[in-house]
């Protein structure tokens, strides 16, 4: 369990977790809203050497270009739909060639790759937790 107290504590972890990723990885963010899910994907973001990242809610992703492509997804307004798996699918998301953020990535993301990086925060109060949990062979002994 990590401790976050501010934005650019949060930021800082999304860019320390950048270091690890490469391409075909995925990598899930859950929490309430507020809870610091943007912020961690602009530290990603940053970390990758890309600038201007904002939520996509209402476009549901996009594709930041650098050496390895970063793809922001916000599957806020599918989770409510009558089949957000095929909205998903619709996105036709290269997760193979990128590397994938998914905010409020549940069940119907997580099938996208048996290999995934699921972080939880927590914003319960003033100091979030953030849990990072690794799935699949790809994160075997994985920590920060």
């Amino acid at each position: 369990m990590i401790t976050i107290a501010t934005a650019d504590e949060m930021h800082q972890l999304g860019e320390k977790l950048s270091v690890h990723l490469r391409a075909g990885d995925l990598v899930l963010v859950n929490g309430p809203l507020g809870a610091g899910k943007t912020v961690l994907a602009q530290g990603v973001g940053a970390g990758l050497g890309i600038t201007g990242i904002t939520s996509p809610t209402f476009v549901i992703s996009r594709v930041h270009k650098a050496a390895v492509p970063f793809i922001h997804v916000d599957a806020y307004r599918l989770i409510d739909s009558e089949n957000p798996n095929l909205y998903l699918d619709d996105l036709d998301l290269d997760i193979a060639g990128s590397i994938t953020l998914i905010e409020w990535g549940g069940a119907e993301s997580a099938r996208l790759s048996e290999d995934r990086l699921e972080i939880t925060i927590d914003r319960s109060n003033e100091v979030r937790k953030v849990e990072i949990t690794p799935v699949g062979p790809r994160w075997v002994g994985f920590s920060l």
